[in-house]
């Protein structure tokens, strides 16, 4: 094995996001906005209803949802900004990330 595979296979995390969700979920059970243990329920409900479901998602796509329906189930937002920033995500990520520029005809 490559170290460049060791290290990516050691890695906790496989995008930023899901970094970014871990520390915002660790700050805001810091803060007091929620405790450890409600967290852990949730991460779990979504874990069981996943399996129950045959769904086969990446660990930290449960850790966000879990996140999102306890920050919603406390009112600490929305269900409609989460949907509508949901929405905006899934928009921007069919964009293509490099638009392809048209080339420059020869003139004639």
């Amino acid at each position: 094995m490559r170290a460049d595979d060791l290290a990516a296979s050691l890695a906790p995390f496989s995008a930023p996001w899901e970094a970014q969700a871990f520390a915002i979920a660790v700050d805001l059970s810091d803060r007091g906005v929620f405790q450890w243990h409600e967290f852990a329920a949730a991460l779990g409900a979504e874990i069981k209803a996943a399996e129950a479901q045959g769904r086969d998602e990446p660990h930290y796509a449960f850790w966000l949802a879990a996140l999102v329906k306890l920050l919603a189930g406390k009112g600490v937002v929305s269900a409609v900004v989460l949907d509508a920033r949901e929405a905006a995500v899934r928009e921007a990520s069919l964009l293509p990330q490099h638009p392809v520029r048209a080339e420059a005809k020869p003139r004639e």
